[in-house]
């Protein structure tokens, strides 16, 4: 049960607790440290999961017994990498990027990883990339990081196409502390949230900009 101080709103996860922690626990080797720090050294925005974020995603995908997994948002390939790292050496990561400088950056940091071959990199907006990603499922899991004011229909793509206890995360659920503003974008995320919980069971975890998981049921 928590505390007085917890209940009152009270942080114990200082910025400095949060750098040993994530030091301890979800340290980066070469191919991680790369493809964290490749989106400033290239000009994209630095927009990444963080490393605990990154590790939980490895942890909860290994739990579920991941194999084949889609991911909407590639960015540098720092979630693919942690994505990948979570599955069997026959297991596969479909990860669609719309920026094509994006998707080369990727390219060139997971090819150079360990885990490369697990990762196949799909260029293109991804509600015109997933309808053809449909003959290879069901999915163990999708997680979602990408363009807001799409969550809704990812989701829904996700609730259609993903196994009965396979898993659904959606990143920046929180979207940035605007999830209740009058917005196109908000009201998207909001439909996110409510229509995941009727495929799903669902929980958002309290990440810094919010992580929702669902368990197909």
């Amino acid at each position: 049960m928590a505390d007085a101080d917890s209940r009152a709103g009270t942080r114990y996860a200082t910025g400095e607790v949060l750098d040993w922690t994530a030091r301890v626990h979800a340290g980066h080797d070469a191919a991680l440290a790369r493809a964290f720090t490749e989106p400033e050294r290239s000009g994209m925005p630095s927009i990444q999961l963080a490393p605990s974020e990154g590790k939980l995603l490895t942890l909860l995908l290994a739990l579920a017994g991941a194999r084949t997994v889609v991911e909407i948002g590639t960015l540098a390939g720092y979630s693919a990498l942690r994505i990948a790292r979570a599955l069997p050496e026959d297991g596969r990561v479909y990860t669609i990027e719309a920026d094509p400088k994006h998707a080369a950056v990727a390219r060139g940091v997971v090819g150079a990883s360990d885990v490369g071959a697990r990762v196949t990199i799909l260029e293109g907006p991804a509600l015109e990339v997933l309808p053809g990603l449909e003959p290879r499922g069901p999915f163990d899991a999708v997680f979602v990081d990408a363009d807001k004011k799409s969550y809704d229909a990812y989701g829904r793509w996700a609730a259609s196409h993903v196994r009965r206890g396979g898993l659904l995360l959606g990143d920046n659920a929180y979207l940035f502390g605007r999830l209740l503003e009058e917005s196109d974008e908000a009201a998207a995320m909001r439909r996110f949230h409510e229509e995941a919980r009727r495929a799903f069971d669902t929980v958002c975890i309290p990440t810094p900009d919010g992580l929702l998981l669902g368990v197909k049921r």
